[in-house]
């Protein structure tokens, strides 16, 4: 395992969840790459723990889908494929559909403030260059119009659907004209919510993950192109 990164100690997390944390970043950011094995012993000698925590965090990222166990062989980081992709997204349209509708009648003026806010810090935070931090605002964004929509269920289905989004988010933030069109349809969208036209701002949500979709895979099957030609 040749991958470089280290782990961060929270004195206010249990190290189970500092070496999850640890390990989900790794993962996110590319350090530890699709289709690579991940060795307990070589993992906990590498961040200095047992293999306790190890194993716990290799649990907990197998439910996020961003590992998967191979029986007698152990952990591997999973591929991000078109299927899974597409799975993932079919959901959130769906999810993001129903949100918007009831964001669009429910928001405070106050919300609608810090959604103009957000759309503006995700476009300050894309000259960071920073594809972790830029996610966590595209997320910060989506949030807002979430917790507008002012349904517990709604939201609780989308936090256990978020994380397996975060890796694609990372993902299609690589490509830099995907980031300026992402500040345009965060605008967009944003005008739309604040003019609280239902029909257009589901229409802008569409075309934004669709968008998405089609970023992520251009990137997959460039990807796999370039292994193809090592």
């Amino acid at each position: 395992m040749t991958s470089d990164f280290t782990v961060n100690m929270d004195q206010y997390l249990p190290l189970r969840d500092v070496v999850f944390n640890t390990l989900r970043q790794a993962i996110l950011k590319g350090e530890l790459k699709p289709g690579e094995r991940l060795m307990e012993i070589a993992l906990a000698d590498k961040l200095g723990v047992s293999r306790t925590p190890i194993r716990e965090a290799l649990r907990k990222l197998e439910q996020e889908g961003l590992v998967f166990m191979i029986p007698r062989r152990g952990a591997q980081v999973a591929d991000i494929t078109e299927k899974d992709l597409n799975d993932v997204l079919e959901v959130r349209i769906a999810l993001e559909n129903l949100s918007v509708e009831k964001a669009c009648k429910r928001m405070t003026e106050e919300q609608i403030k810090k959604l103009g806010l957000a759309a503006r810090e995700f476009e300050r935070t894309i000259a960071e260059n920073n594809l972790v931090k830029l996610a966590e605002a595209d997320v910060a964004f989506h949030e807002i119009i979430y917790q507008a929509a002012d349904n517990q269920t709604l939201n609780q289905v989308q936090s256990n659907l978020r994380e397996q989004i975060y890796r694609y988010r990372v993902e299609y933030l690589k490509d830099e004209e995907m980031r300026n069109q992402l500040v345009k349809e965060h605008e967009q969208l944003y005008l739309a919510m604040k003019e609280r036209n239902v029909e257009k701002a589901q229409e802008i949500s569409f075309h934004h993950i669709e968008n998405q979709r089609k970023g992520i895979i251009r990137s997959i099957q460039g990807e796999a192109n370039a292994a193809q030609k090592k």
